[in-house]
């Protein structure tokens, strides 16, 4: 059941060479209690969904556990709503993509984002005017150590901006099982986000559906992301900065058309692709790397880059940053 020095490129969306000292896959929580059976303590753990939030920099002395449990159930249903619980290993895009075609809203702004739905929650994703956070019920994890099943509410998860209680507290005590979001029968469309409605208008959109903004997300994402399949690259490498106020007003005053967006606690959040941009980045390749040509929140490895150079690439990116706005950038990738 557990292989020994197995190559992660296949499941790294970097496309990153590196091995894995142990690895092995489960599909059922019997499974994986039988892993930790055989492993009992001799390696240390490594979770892996779908590998498209990870940068490995080095070989990975652990056991790397492959989260592959599937499957749609539905498990409450009201007039207006109905809650499904998937299973962690799905691809998130999959599961958008069962909800768009039932009609159910919720999800239709997060399309196309890459990686598992056992990520959803740890990262809090989010994209064009939604979280996961607005339709999440619930999550069910494993604890490792216990060997029992918990169950955790949006308020255990704390959610944050790209955060939740599996990156800090709890990281690396749990595995995800399932996670339950709560779809609308009768959606209310969000299409606050401009470039959507502007997508919509350019797809000559008559009648509002889920259908047609999963797809005017996806046009405007396939228009600016590289294919993680035809380039190595794990979507949005950098955290939007959320700075005070009165840093805000000092860069608005040095560049005017700079964006940002005041928060309700008195915050403003910039946007790190416009820092990246103006820094220069934009499109500047390094050896094998770079910063993508139409998108500079991505990193992309065009063949044969090590998770080092791109890790170099990505600090040499916020130090000019720094350098040149006083604003420290952080890395939303994971770093191995």
């Amino acid at each position: 059941m557990i292989q020994s020095n197995v190559s992660l490129q296949p499941y790294n969306t970097f496309g990153i060479d590196v091995s894995a000292t142990a690895f092995a896959r489960f599909s059922t929580v019997s499974e994986l209690e039988a892993i930790l059976l055989e492993n009992n303590g001799k390696l240390p753990l490594f979770i892996l969904g779908g590998g498209s939030n990870v940068l490995f920099t080095k070989s990975v002395d652990a056991l790397v556990l492959r989260n592959e449990l599937k499957g749609f159930e539905q498990v409450n249903e009201t007039g207006d709503t109905i809650d499904i619980r998937v299973g962690a290993g799905e691809e998130w895009h999959a599961f958008v993509c069962y909800c768009v075609e039932k009609g159910w809203g919720g999800v239709e702004n997060l399309s196309l984002i890459p990686g598992s739905v056992g990520a959803s929650p740890m990262q809090n994703i989010g994209a064009y005017g939604a979280e996961i956070k607005d339709c999440f019920v619930e999550l069910t994890a494993f604890h490792i150590e216990k060997r029992e099943l918990h169950t955790f509410s949006a308020e255990d998860c704390a959610f944050g901006y790209r955060e939740s209680v599996f990156k800090r507290a709890l990281k690396g005590q749990y595995i995800i099982v399932s996670v339950t979001y709560r779809l609308q029968k009768h959606p209310q469309f969000n299409t606050a986000y401009g470039a959507i409605q502007t997508e919509l208008e350019a797809m000559n959109v008559a009648e509002l559906s889920v259908s047609a903004i999963s797809q005017a997300v996806m046009n405007i994402r396939n228009s600016k992301l590289p294919n993680p399949k035809e380039l190595g690259n794990a979507g949005s490498f950098f955290k939007n900065p959320v700075v005070d106020t009165a840093i805000a007003e000092a860069l608005k005053e040095r560049f005017p058309e700079m964006p940002n967006y005041p928060q309700a606690d008195g915050s403003v959040k910039l946007a790190a692709g416009w820092l990246i941009e103006q820094a220069g980045w934009k499109g500047k390749r390094i050896g094998n790397c770079g910063v993508h040509a139409r998108q500079a929140l991505v990193l992309v490895n065009y063949g044969g880059a090590s998770g080092d150079e791109i890790y170099a690439l990505s600090q040499a990116v916020l130090d000019d940053v720094q350098h040149q706005f006083g604003v420290l950038l952080e890395r939303e990738v994971n770093i191995l």
